[in-house]
């Protein structure tokens, strides 16, 4: 059985994560983002969202360990600051309705969405600059990076929420970054 870790950066809804992962039949374990990775046992690993940059812990060592990694919202801007990309504040601030366009049908994590999909998330913060061997995926009028992958290394990123109501085919991101894990 796949055993995913989400790895958890204080984010309102990384609980939703956790259920969601359970939900399509996964052995998923939550862990404060305190816990080094090699203190955890995964086929891949989620970074949840977040509050805030200053409170990441060890989430960025999750980066380097060779498994594949979605960052989800905050979780994605740690991936893309890390790793040599830009975070900015964003024009629209807190949680709405935003409908994202897929622009590589051919990415494992998102190609498989419709090509406009309703997401929900937030925009306080956003990825500006993709980093070095990273392809934007999917964009939106309220953002220009919603989604980016590096597929050689297995690290994916979304700026929206897949594991809440309000987003369309989020169950299927979270099966397209399984598929990866296994």
């Amino acid at each position: 059985m796949t055993r995913i870790v989400v790895v958890d950066n204080h984010g309102q809804f990384t609980h939703l994560e956790h259920r969601a992962l359970r939900d399509l039949g996964v052995d998923v374990e939550l862990v404060e983002n305190d816990v080094p990775p090699e203190e955890t046992e995964a086929d891949g690993y989620v970074l949840s969202g977040g509050p805030s940059a200053d409170r990441i812990g060890e989430s960025p060592a999750y980066l380097e360990t060779g498994k594949p990694v979605l960052g989800i919202c905050l979780g994605h801007q740690i991936m893309a600051s890390e790793l040599g990309g830009a975070v900015a504040s964003g024009d629209y601030g807190g949680y709405a309705d935003v409908t994202v366009q897929i622009e590589d049908p051919d990415d494992p994590l998102v190609g498989s969405l419709y090509p406009e999909t309703r997401t929900w998330a937030s925009h306080a913060d956003e990825v500006t600059e993709l980093p070095p061997g990273f392809v934007r995926t999917a964009t939106s009028d309220v953002c220009g990076i919603e989604a980016m992958s590096d597929t050689d290394r297995d690290l994916y990123g979304v700026q929206w929420h897949p594991e809440v109501a309000h987003t369309e085919e989020g169950d299927e991101v979270f099966e397209n970054f399984l598929a990866r894990c296994r």
